[in-house]
């Protein structure tokens, strides 16, 4: 049995083993390198199974939607875990003690965010709406704490499980996490990933909330080119101001290497024109980083993650 064509385990798991898969398939900027392993668990339990046969040294990497996500074309030496498709339930949660009158949500980390935001509204609840503007899923919203159009994760969240190397599952509260703008840290040390989320919402009617929902998503194709290969926001805003202004001051609207350029619709954006590399979009990357310190003296911080080897 070839495991590299995806044939399923036969050692006590349920999931789906590929080697050497081309992440180029997985990312939202459909470039960069393979990686050595990529699993696609049957559900947690057979999450929990899996992450205890990796060895201790191994590098583990959760994916949802790939959009937050740029793999170097030397690839990523170790195994990533493909949430979407996968860690998927949804539902009312009736047995989570919750503040008066607040209704709350489950939903498994492999469930895209806009999904979550439709299911609130569909069940009488409101508050979500900004969700549908998150290119990604409840795993990875939670891990950088998204946010857009005024809304964030951690300040709906009531719960979460979590998932550590040695397969044991937790429940946590937000206190067991420091908070910040795109960023999550865990108090406990060690890796622990999230499986699910618990979140709670205000009761609302299902009419206005889905109105609202329609607004955003025209306002984000009005505002974002969603025609090409993008991570999203690339840059977190400084305080006080806004990555793409500052980017868009220094001139760098459509400044490009090779197929990967900075949007000339959105300048915090950088899309795959053609077939960019990995290595193209970091080198723009690195251009704004040094030249938006160069002409402003502002700093930006990456919100896109970058793993991987850089190819020899």
């Amino acid at each position: 049995m070839d495991m590299s064509d995806g044939a399923r385990m036969n050692s006590g798991l349920r999931g789906l083993l590929k080697h050497d898969e081309p992440m180029a398939k997985h990312v939202s900027w459909r470039a960069g390198g393979m990686a050595r392993t990529f699993y696609q668990p049957a559900d947690v339990l057979d999450l929990s199974t899996f992450l205890r046969t990796r060895a201790s040294n191994e590098p583990v990497m959760f994916l949802g939607l790939g959009s937050n996500l740029l793999v170097r074309d030397g690839g990523f030496k170790g195994s990533v875990v493909f949430t979407h498709h996968a860690l998927i339930g949804i539902e009312v949660e009736s047995e989570v003690a919750t503040p008066r009158g607040t209704l709350a949500f489950r939903a498994g980390a492999g469930v895209p965010a806009p999904h979550l935001a439709r299911f609130v509204a569909k069940h009488g609840g409101a508050g979500a709406e900004w969700m549908a503007g998150i290119p990604g899923t409840v795993g990875g919203a939670l891990a950088m704490n998204a946010g857009c159009y005024g809304g964030e994760t951690w300040d709906h969240v009531i719960s979460v499980e979590t998932v550590d190397r040695g397969g044991t599952l937790r429940h946590r509260s937000a206190a067991d996490y420091e908070l910040g703008y795109r960023h999550v840290r865990a108090r406990a040390p060690g890796d622990e990933w999230f499986v699910s989320g618990v979140f709670g919402f205000a009761p609302g009617e299902e009419g206005e909330a889905m109105t609202r929902i329609r607004e955003l998503l025209q306002k984000r194709v009005a505002t974002q080119p969603l025609s090409l290969p993008n991570a999203g926001s690339v840059f977190r805003n400084p305080p006080d101001d806004h990555a793409a202004r500052l980017i868009e001051s220094c001139g760098l609207k459509g400044f490009a290497i090779g197929d990967a350029q900075v949007s000339k619709k959105h300048a915090n954006f950088i899309v795959n024109v053609g077939a960019a590399t990995a290595s193209e979009i970091e080198g723009v990357i690195d251009h704004v980083q040094a030249a938006v310190l160069m002409k402003t003296g502002i700093e930006l911080v990456r919100e896109v993650r970058i793993v991987g080897e850089r190819q020899a």
